[in-house]
């Protein structure tokens, strides 16, 4: 079977929209579920630029007081650690644009690692920290519910 140029095309970029499709990420390998409390987990950020670039005051635009719903980007070099930090009543959605980088949750018994494009969600009540054990920066951008302070 002979396809012309326009099939071509409309094939190769159906192929380019899913392969730039970012995976949903943030579970625990299979057989590793288990309660983890984290003992030891590093409390201070270390080696990591968190800036907010965007927010939403949610009271204006859905009626949630007290709530913003931001925009951050986050650089973690190498050995640099986000620290300890629960999700209780504060939903996100993280995706790595680049580099990896390991999470620790107490929801699994090993480190999970993610890469480039993946998405995790964050939510349920999870408490967890990442840690790039690369050797180059991993850039992730945050979305996120956020009591106002």
């Amino acid at each position: 079977m002979k396809l012309n140029r326009k099939a071509l095309a409309a094939i190769a970029a159906s192929a380019a929209f899913f392969a730039a499709t970012p995976a949903f990420a943030g579970t625990c390998p299979a057989g590793q579920a288990a309660a983890n409390p984290l003992t030891d987990a590093p409390t201070m950020p270390s080696n990591v630029t968190d800036t907010v670039i965007g927010s939403v005051d949610l009271a204006k635009e859905i009626g949630v007081a007290n709530r913003d719903l931001r925009m951050r980007r986050l650089i973690v070099q190498p050995g640099g650690i986000v620290p300890l930090h629960s999700h209780a009543g504060r939903p996100a959605l993280i995706i790595l644009v680049s580099g990896a980088i390991t999470e620790y949750r107490s929801s699994c018994a090993v480190g999970i690692d993610h890469k480039a494009g993946e998405i995790s969600s964050e939510s349920d009540d999870i408490s967890h920290w990442w840690r790039n054990n690369g050797s180059v920066p991993a850039e992730l951008l945050s979305a996120d519910v956020k009591a106002r302070d």
